[in-house]
Order: C-alpha cells, then structure tokens, then sequence
C-alpha cells in the first residue's frame, strides 16, 4: 500500500483538510519532526478520546509506554491511498500510469475543466489531486 509523505499530510492539513480519527488512520507526532515513527488508531493500543476541551489520542497498554496521549493538534494524518480516494469523491474520474511510469488521477468539478495530477505513487497522485480542491473549497 503506497501512502503519502510527511510534507504532503503537511500541505493537506495547512490546506484545511480535516481530520476525525478512526480505527486504521495512521499517523505521526507533529512535535517529534525528526522521528519516523508512524502510529495507528486502534481501541486495542491508540484510542480516540472526544472530550469538552478536545480530542486526544490516548496511548494503551506496554507498546507506547513512553506516551500517555497525544492531543490531535499534535498528531498529523496520513491518509491512506483509499481514504484519498474518497475524499475525492465524485470530482475522481480515473487513475491511470504514464508512460514515463508516474501515476495520474484525473478529476473533473462541474464548471471547471478536468485536470490530471501526477505522483511517484497512488496515494501522492490522490493527495495532490486533493489538495486543490481543498484549496479551492477553502480559498
């Protein structure tokens, strides 16, 4: 499964793009930059807790003893290939390779014409893809 970068999730969540954890999402420590450390949302070891002042992601059980929890500021989403693809919608019409072998999805928005955007993998591809129409739904 291809996902995206950190410098991507980046641009998505600078972009607007807004994150409701679920079991699967996969994530990173925004305040620990340098470490690769990628987490996943599950009731068995990092849970959602929605509280008044927030939500946190709270960490259970032996494996992340060195983290309690981590409010969701804190936490970068890296969508998956798939989440990407439904966020897009109806605006996705297609993926397909390049002959130069970069991936490329093709969306189309009514009132506009269809574009293509290119990445070295799927879900770069969808994320690219998305980040325009985050910024032209927030822009």
């Amino acid at each position: 499964m291809s996902e995206i970068s950190r410098a991507t999730a980046e641009r998505l969540h600078a972009a607007g793009l807004v994150w409701r954890p679920e079991p699967g999402d996969r994530f990173v420590v925004r305040t620990d930059t340098d470490a690769d450390d990628v987490f996943t949302v599950s009731d068995m070891v990092v849970e959602r807790h929605d509280h008044p002042t927030g939500t946190i992601l709270g960490f259970n059980g032996t494996t992340e003893w060195a983290l309690d929890s981590v409010r969701l500021e804190d936490a970068l989403w890296l969508p998956r290939e798939d989440q990407l693809r439904e966020l897009l919608g109806g605006a996705f019409r297609s993926l397909a390779r390049s002959t130069t072998g970069l991936y490329q999805v093709l969306v189309e928005v009514p009132g506009r014409p269809e574009q293509v955007f290119d990445g070295d993998d799927a879900a770069e591809a969808y994320a690219q893809a998305l980040l325009s129409l985050v910024r032209a739904a927030t822009g």
